[in-house]
Formats: structure tokens, sequence, C-alpha cells
């Protein structure tokens, strides 16, 4: 093993090269359309990638992630299609998967994932969040391949820096010393609340269902709160201060019978200007039925679009509420450049890249600027690798709630074979609970177990079966 001592004081990583790289995919149809933004989400197929690592004495695991690849989120140009949205994300793959096996030199994972997210984002120029989707499948995937490995768990991997976090692919405002040192007291906990997405054209009561799907899950808001007992929520805003002041009021009424509750609300870049939002947020003011809400408000996201974020600072908005970036966080600078228009906050999503998440939280805890965030946003995450994986991310960053949708919109592992379900049920009984047609994400409390996450491996104690699935062309 060759000792890569630029990583942060006496620390040591392994150096490891990617050798087979190999990508899948399921259809996804949801049971409820998700409106975000402009966008209404019907259906998407799942990638799955599963990538072979070799270690400097010739050993060599498997490992796997997974991610839905979700049109209108990462390119939302009114000129491509869904289709041609999910097209983008399969090009980033097979982009990244080229890469990667062009790096024949043993590398620790932290370079060897952010070499491939920049020549990733070189060859394919103009959308770095469509271009990084790839590279951040591969680097989730060969981590979980190193730590099965070396029989080791996501957490014992990054929290013993084995995962390389420094050398010349850090940032230089990036300390390596003192990045190692957070890193070290790290610690997950055993559960995390559930944040619970409420879409555009989601039901707010029961008497709003016009079409029930009748399969035994919650439909509405209300159903929602009596099943899992959720008292963190996140609410889609559409830009229309009327359409928007209504449903809030409606919103409002079923969470008020609650003794306590917090929301975020994102605005998924659909306000054209600050003056539009300060409008909106007035609205809410000189609203009664909507006091309780307003004060209940942890953070705004994302609510200009992104061509148009980074000129437009938030001025006396700042001074409101705290704003988070999502869509525009798609580089390294982002987040200092978000800073100076008077953003606080920041995404964590798997589909950006762990290391950047990682990154984000050292720069917070480590920096010298109060008041500064990290939080976890949804993407749809599905049952089995890709909420375990995520879950396992923002949990070990010390995250106390995240953004989670895909449980509400898809019932249980949409696809999988029953053997794969079973594996998945029996590694990580606290993460499942049984359904008519398999495991369902189980949320009590409104919290999420996850205590299993700590399996060897990055947080699974099983694979899916790659043989069901369709090799992605």
């Amino acid at each position: 093993m060759i000792v890569d001592r630029n990583i942060g004081g006496s620390v040591t990583a392994p150096r490891i090269r990617v050798t087979e790289i190999d990508a899948f995919e399921r259809d996804v149809r949801l049971r409820l359309p998700f409106r975000f933004g402009a966008a209404t989400l019907e259906k998407a197929p799942q990638a799955f990638l599963r990538v072979r690592v070799e270690d400097e004495e010739g050993r060599t695991a498997l490992g796997a992630a997974a991610e839905m690849m979700v049109p209108k989120w990462f390119d939302k140009n009114p000129a491509f299609t869904p289709a041609q949205n999910v097209d983008q994300l399969r090009t980033s793959i097979r982009a990244a998967a080229a890469a990667a096996l062009e790096q024949s030199a043993p590398t620790t994972l932290f370079a060897a994932a952010r070499l491939n997210e920049m020549e990733t984002v070189r060859r394919l120029p103009g959308n770095p969040l469509a271009a990084g989707f790839g590279p951040s499948l591969i680097a989730r995937a060969a981590l979980d391949a190193y730590c099965r490995l070396a029989g080791i768990s996501f957490f014992e991997a990054v929290r013993g820096n084995l995962v390389g976090i420094g050398g010349p692919v850090l940032p230089g405002d990036i300390d390596a010393d003192a990045a190692s040192a957070m890193l070290t007291g790290l610690r997950p906990a055993g559960a995390i609340s559930a944040r619970h997405t409420i879409g555009l054209v989601d039901p707010i009561s029961d008497s709003d269902i016009v079409h029930p799907v009748g399969d035994g899950l919650p439909e509405s808001l209300e159903a929602v709160i009596t099943r899992y007992g959720n008292r963190w929520f996140k609410i889609k805003l559409s830009g229309a201060i009327d359409a928007d002041i209504d449903r809030l009021t409606r919103i409002a009424a079923v969470l008020d019978r609650l003794p306590d509750y917090r929301v975020t609300v994102d605005g998924n870049e659909q306000f054209g200007s600050a003056e539009q939002l300060a409008a909106l947020l007035a609205q809410i003011e000189a609203t009664p039925r909507l006091a309780r809400l307003r004060a209940a408000i942890a953070f705004v996201e994302q609510p200009f679009a992104r061509a148009i974020t980074m000129e437009t600072p938030l001025g006396d908005l700042a001074a409101q509420l705290p704003f988070l970036i999502d869509e525009s966080d798609d580089d390294d600078g982002a987040f200092a450049a978000a800073r100076r228009l008077g953003y606080t906050g920041v995404s964590s999503k798997t589909c950006k890249g762990i290391y950047r998440s990682i990154m984000k939280a050292i720069r917070i805890r480590t920096g010298t600027v109060p008041g500064l965030f990290l939080s976890g946003e949804d993407l749809t995450c599905q049952a089995g690798l890709a909420v375990q994986q995520d879950l396992a991310l923002v949990s070990l960053l010390g995250l106390s709630h995240v953004e989670r949708n895909g449980h509400h919109y898809v019932a249980g592992m949409q696809g999988a074979p029953q053997a794969e379900k079973a594996r998945f049920a029996a590694a990580h009984p606290d993460l499942y609970e049984q359904g008519g047609d398999g495991p369902l994400l189980s949320i009590r409390h409104g919290r999420i177990a996850i205590a299993s996450l700590g399996a060897v491996g990055y947080a699974s104690g099983a694979l899916p079966d790659f043989e069901a699935m369709t090799p992605m062309s």
C-alpha cells in the first residue's frame, strides 16, 4: 500500500483504481404525481452502477450506487424534453465511466472522484450540475467497493479519512489538518427526522383527493401526518403569489393542529426577482392565518432561476429569513459566491457528489463565518441503495433532519425482484417495515431509525440484483 501523507497530519489513505464499471436502469412509476417548479414527475428511470476497484495488492471488490434520473431538475431548459434530460444524465454516466477507466494510476478515493468530476465536466461543458451526475455515482460505488474490500463501514472510512481528503486536489480554502480533525469528530446518529415534501399538486386534506390510489399508503398531507407523525415539512412554491398564499393557508390549517412543527419553503427557481419574492413574504406576514407557519419557517431554498441567482443580491430579504442555494450550487466556488449575496445555507445531495457535501461541512465547521448551515435535500431517493447512502451521509455530517420524499411518491423498492427486497429488508430491519409488496421506508414519530447503516460497505448490507435490470445502452 502506498501512503499519501499529504492529506493532513499523520493520516494515511489507501490508493485504489477503478477497473470495471457497469450501468443499469430500472423504470420507476410514481404512485402520485410530484410537481416541483414548472415540472410534474410521473415516471423516471433509476440508474444503478456496479463498480469494481482494485487495491495495490491486487485485491478487488464490487460496490454499487443508485440514483433517480429525474428530468427537469438538472437542466430546466424548456427546449429539452424530459426524455432528452434523462439522456443528458446517461451521457454523464458514460463520459464519467470512460474518464474513470482511463485513470490507470492508483490514487485515493477522494482524488479519483475529484479528478473524474473535473474531467467529465470538461468533456461535457455547459451544465456542470448534469455533468456531475455520473461522477457522483461512480464515487459512491467506488467507496462502497473499497469499504467491502477493507471490511469497514462508510462511517469508519470517512471518520478515519481513509477516503483521502487532502492533497493537491483539495481546494485551497480548506486546511487538510483541520479537515482530518473535523472528520475524526463526526458521530452518526441512530435516527434522523424526516422532512416531508408537500408537492404543488399534493392533496392537503382527504377531501382534496380526486382520484384515489387506494394502495393503503397516505395520499393527503393529513394522512401523512397520521401515519408517519412528521413534524418537519418542505413546502414547494409556484411563484404565483395568490395561488401560493391560498395553498399555504390550506397547508397551515392542517399543520396548525400539531403542537409544534417546522417548515422549509422551496422556490425551485420560480421567482423572477427579489421584489417578487419580497411581495410574497409581505403577503405571508399580512395574513393572520399564516402566523404560525411564518414563525415555523427555517429557511427559503433556491427562490431564483440559476441564470439570475448569482446576479441577484438578497438585500433586505436576508434579514428576514435564512436562504439556501440548491440548483445554483454547481461548482466549488458557488457557496462562497452566494454568501456574498446574502445566502447562508447550501444543500447536500448525493447526486452532486458525496465529497462535495463533506467539503461543505468542513468549510462550515472549520470556518470563521457564523450562521452558515448545510441542509439535506432529496431528489426522490428510492428505497434501497439511494436512500440508504444519502441517509448515512447526512447523518454522519450531523444533520438532524433531511427532506425525504421518495417513499411518498413511490411505494417501496419498485421493480426489484422479491429476493432482492427480502435481502434489503433482512439487512436493515430498523429502516424498513413490511408492506403488501415488500419493504417500505419506516417512519415513526417523524423519525427514521438508521443504526443498521453502519454495516460493512457504504450503508448497505445487501446489493441489488443487477441481472434483473436493463443494461444502460
